[in-house]
């Protein structure tokens, strides 16, 4: 039987699926059922409203989300924070500026380095065919 610590509370459990001791599996449950019951009678609230009324971190409701157990289709005002930049999107890990730079920077990155591979093939070509000739 494999242990390790709890990385929310530090206490010594066996390994599971969910990474977490049953503790700490079953305090994540009860903060969801708040979470959840608070956004059934306020729809409009948003995630501070929900952390502060609940008493749930912001952090947890945003895993919550991310994790589909919080559908943000029947609670209009919720968002949370991009992974970069912090401004309040409503799907996805990034916002769209964001996303757009990445995805231009590692379009760049891979154009250089083709351009780089390219280069050194060219030149091997070149000395190959010298080789022969000699």
């Amino acid at each position: 039987m494999n242990i390790g610590n709890c990385p929310r509370c530090g206490r010594l459990y066996a390994l599971n699926l969910r990474e977490l001791c049953g503790d700490c599996q079953k305090e994540i449950e009860q903060e969801y059922t708040r979470c959840a019951e608070y956004l059934r009678e306020e729809k409009g609230a948003t995630i501070h409203q929900v952390s502060d009324a609940t008493g749930v971190s912001s952090k947890q409701i945003t895993r919550f989300i991310r994790e589909g157990r919080i559908s943000l289709l029947d609670a209009p005002n919720m968002a949370y924070p991009c992974e970069l930049c912090g401004v309040l999107i409503r799907e996805n890990s990034m916002c769209n500026p964001c996303r757009n730079r990445l995805t231009k920077e590692i379009r760049e990155a891979t154009t250089h380095s083709t351009k780089d591979t390219n280069q050194n093939r060219s030149h091997e070509a070149t000395y190959k065919a010298v080789d022969r000739y000699r």
